[in-house]
């Protein structure tokens, strides 16, 4: 079987993450960062780590290839989202720079990890471009979607379409609305979670009508989340492999629909790794190479 790293839906092969462990280290280190960083409230720092050794042993049950993104100093507990820091492309990878200043530093500390295990680096997005990963979603091999938001501005997505087009990478902008205001993390990836080549589970209400029709048009069914599993993570699943996904526990309605569909579903705890951060499996992994 190929592989590759334009799939939000082929099996994983490889992945990088950072644990609870390497993330939040202790304690006393989430309460001195949690309220700056907008947490809905304080991480459990006991049940953090428990809730992550649930999250890491289903990938460990599909054969994943995992890569650990070790303890940095110059990163904070929002490091636990590492898909934000970089982007995964079939020439190696792409260095985000970070719409949220206080995470300033992770793309530079992901490229060491990268470098170390031997992955190339493609280019990276320079200021005053910015680009978090959890705004970027493959739609196919030579499409990518990728949000305009607080958090990725148009001076990035320019280089990124610059990097990509040798590649013969189509770059589609979503303009995103202000939702919540420049404060709270709202990704393309928030209202959009590719599950299969021709399933999408998505949040319409946040959705712009040109890109919800050009998902339509590609062929797309769309598993909609209804208003009040949005909030709970409902609208961000990681699929694993085609339609077999991976999701906060909390979202019986989306979880329904996504088996009506035909999906294995895995549930995980995730209240203080994914909920009261923001960030739920996607945000968690940093998919290197799918098969095809």
């Amino acid at each position: 079987m190929k592989l590759t790293s334009h799939s939000e839906t082929g099996k994983i092969k490889s992945l990088f993450i950072k644990n609870t462990q390497h993330a939040f280290i202790s304690d006393a280190h989430i309460e001195i960062q949690w309220k700056d960083l907008n947490y809905l409230s304080k991480p459990d720092f006991s049940n953090a780590l428990l809730e992550y050794e649930i999250f890491e042993s289903v990938l460990n049950e599909y054969e994943v290839e995992i890569f650990h993104l070790p303890t940095n100093d110059a990163v904070n507990i929002d490091s636990i989202y590492c898909r934000d820091a970089a982007i995964a492309t079939n020439k190696g990878m792409i260095i985000c720079n970070m719409g949220k200043a206080a995470r300033a530093h992770e793309p530079q500390a992901e490229k060491k990890a990268f470098e170390a295990a031997g992955i190339p680096v493609l280019g990276t997005i320079m200021p005053p471009g910015t680009i978090e990963g959890g705004d970027v979603a493959w739609l196919d091999e030579h499409t990518l979607a990728v949000g305009h938001t607080y958090r990725t501005n148009e001076e990035g997505i320019a280089q990124l379409k610059l990097l990509l087009n040798p590649l013969s990478v189509e770059v589609i902008t979503v303009p995103l609305p202000h939702y919540k205001g420049p404060s709270d993390v709202f990704h393309l990836m928030s209202i959009l979670s590719p599950i299969d080549a021709d399933l999408a589970v998505v949040y319409s209400p946040l959705m712009p009508i040109a890109f919800r029709n050009l998902l339509l048009q590609r062929g797309y069914c769309l598993i909609e989340v209804p208003d009040e599993e949005f909030e709970t993570m409902g609208c961000n699943v990681l699929a694993l492999a085609p339609r077999i996904c991976m999701m906060v526990d909390g979202n019986p309605k989306t979880k329904a629909a996504l088996e009506n569909a035909g999906c294995k579903v895995i549930v995980y705890k995730g209240e203080d790794i994914s909920v009261k951060g923001g960030g739920g499996p996607t945000c968690l992994t940093r998919p290197i190479k799918r098969y095809k």
